[in-house]
């Protein structure tokens, strides 16, 4: 989103957010209230690309936890009604109070609006809305605003409702664009790939071809990436030509001339790209993959800096990658690999001191690459962006804190069980088949529950959902399976799509593989 096309809204006010901060933190908490605004504020060509953007919304569902602390009440705004049965089940997942009680502290509002524009816009446009959040907001010194990114909408909504913003300062954003990123990434002195920023027109691209092969003359590979992007979609490979000729001239023509080679993970064609690139901005990265040509991991650290200004390393992930160029985030494995853990979180945390440095606030990430050394005996760890937002690692970690009493070790790099023990996951939004659609969240309770697909606190294992209101529409559901180990976690994944596609296959569905995720057939819908 471009911020000449927003409000200049009210600055966010840090002092306010600490002082309810200290009041919620207290031995003897005060009533107080979160505004949680789910909204994926993003230009909207890129949400329109996105399968299902609108029950997105219902991933912040997770933070119907707080109703757990009796002081808490929760106003959860989303663009359609969600329905009350899923409402019903993530309030079932508190254990410390009642559904019915937890329901009295919570107030569902929606704007009635399904156009894929940014949530907040549509609530900015409600002025009866607007008031009526007011109303049941009360005291505004006992709230705040909770979003997945934070840009002049959301500072422009916390003005409205006289609250604090829990987030990234807006005029901040730029650190959290992929040339900002690199940017932030030079000041810490952490390893990034070779690249140039500010990158706008072929002529930036095709200089920045020359500058990359200049400085590594055996690169092959470029990726392209815009500034402003979402899940990998704002990315575009471009292999060149080898051997190139060694006249400049004659080299700067051979790379230009292959420009319409480039292939975006959009599948988008390459001129629609390259518009995009000169309306955003972006960067020419050198393509890092492995010695014999297949992906390299890619690790994510989830991090916050709270209102005192604390930066935390909260955790470690392991990010799985795929789609036509394997840069699209489809799922994630908690923890890291053990062998990175450590190198991570220092790495991290350095990044993390710069942009606290800047005033940055809030929940961000961290993504890596880990490149083996030629000699095979260690690894090398590239950052290669920062997401200054709420990221597909925030929620299957959210559910984990929701439903396993605990704390993540820093020192072990591992989710610790208050009981003992320790627990792991893998993540998806994008469990989804053709013959899941039609599943109403009805029936999608009504397998589980007779199939067993069900988080048990006894054992603090098993498997979570979100997004369930996509599956009729779109057949796609996300799931976060927790167990003992991340080899369990996954073998409890193909439990669930075994039973799903069993149940589906049941009632006649036709199951139409077309990409896979854990070697299992995952398919594309769009």
């Amino acid at each position: 989103m471009k911020t000449s096309d927003t409000p200049s809204g009210h600055p966010p006010d840090r002092d306010r957010l600490r002082a309810v901060w200290r009041r919620i933190e207290s031995r003897s908490p005060a009533p107080h209230t979160s505004v949680v605004i789910p909204s994926l504020s993003f230009d909207r060509a890129e949400l329109e690309k996105i399968l299902g953007i609108q029950f997105y919304e219902e991933r912040l569902l997770f933070t119907l936890v707080r109703l757990r602390d009796p002081r808490a009440r929760v106003i959860y705004v989303t663009s359609q009604p969600v329905h009350p049965d899923i409402v019903d089940y993530y309030l079932r997942l508190i254990r410390t109070v009642s559904p019915d009680e937890a329901q009295q502290r919570l107030t569902l509002l929606c704007t009635h609006d399904s156009s894929p524009r940014p949530l907040t816009e549509k609530i900015l446009e409600r002025p009866r809305l607007l008031e009526r959040m007011r109303r049941i907001i009360g005291d505004p010194d006992s709230a705040y605003l909770t979003c997945f990114n934070s840009t002049e909408l959301e500072q422009s909504l916390a003005g409205e409702l006289g609250i604090p913003l829990n987030g990234a300062d807006p005029e901040l954003a730029w650190l959290g664009s992929k040339s900002g990123s690199r940017r932030a990434f030079e000041e810490a002195g952490v390893p990034t790939p070779f690249g140039v920023s500010g990158v706008r027109t072929r002529g930036d691209i095709v200089a920045a071809l020359e500058a990359m092969i200049d400085a590594n003359p055996a690169a092959s590979t470029a990726v392209i990436k815009l500034d402003h992007s979402f899940a990998g979609a704002g990315n575009a490979v471009l292999d060149l030509d080898r051997p190139l000729p060694a006249g400049r001239d004659e080299r700067t023509g051979v790379l230009g001339a292959s420009l319409p080679r480039l292939r975006p993970a959009s599948g988008e064609p390459p001129d629609g790209f390259l518009k995009k690139l000169e309306a955003m901005g972006g960067i020419v990265e050198q393509f890092l993959g492995g010695r014999d040509g297949s992906p390299l991991r890619s690790p994510s650290v989830q991090m916050r800096i709270d209102p005192e200004g604390r930066i935390l390393v909260l955790s470690t992930h392991e990010q799985v990658l795929e789609g036509a160029i394997g840069q699209t985030y489809v799922g994630c494995r908690f923890p890291a690999d053990e062998r990175s853990r450590t190198a991570l979180q220092t790495e991290a945390m350095k990044i993390g001191r710069v942009l606290a440095g800047y005033g940055v606030l809030g929940r961000f990430a961290i993504d890596f690459l880990v490149v083996p050394d030629e000699e095979g005996g260690g690894e090398t760890l590239y950052a290669i962006e920062i997401n200054l937002r709420m990221g597909g690692t925030t929620f299957p970690f959210m559910a984990l804190q929701s439903l396993v009493p605990g704390g993540y070790d820093v020192e072990r790099g591992e989710y610790v069980s208050a009981r003992g023990g320790t627990r792991c996951y893998f993540a998806t939004d994008n469990l989804r088949s053709p013959a899941y659609v039609g599943l109403a969240p009805e029936d999608f309770f009504e397998i589980a529950r007779r199939r067993g697909l069900r988080f048990d606190h006894a054992s603090e294992t098993g498997p979570v959902f979100h997004m369930i209101g996509a599956l009729s529409q779109f057949g796609r559901i996300g799931a976060t399976c927790i167990a003992e180990t991340v080899d369990a976690a996954e073998d409890m994944y193909r439990r669930v799509v075994r039973i799903l596609d069993e149940e589906c296959e049941r009632q006649g569905g036709k199951w139409v593989p077309a990409t896979h995720l854990l070697g299992l057939p995952i398919s594309s819908m769009e």
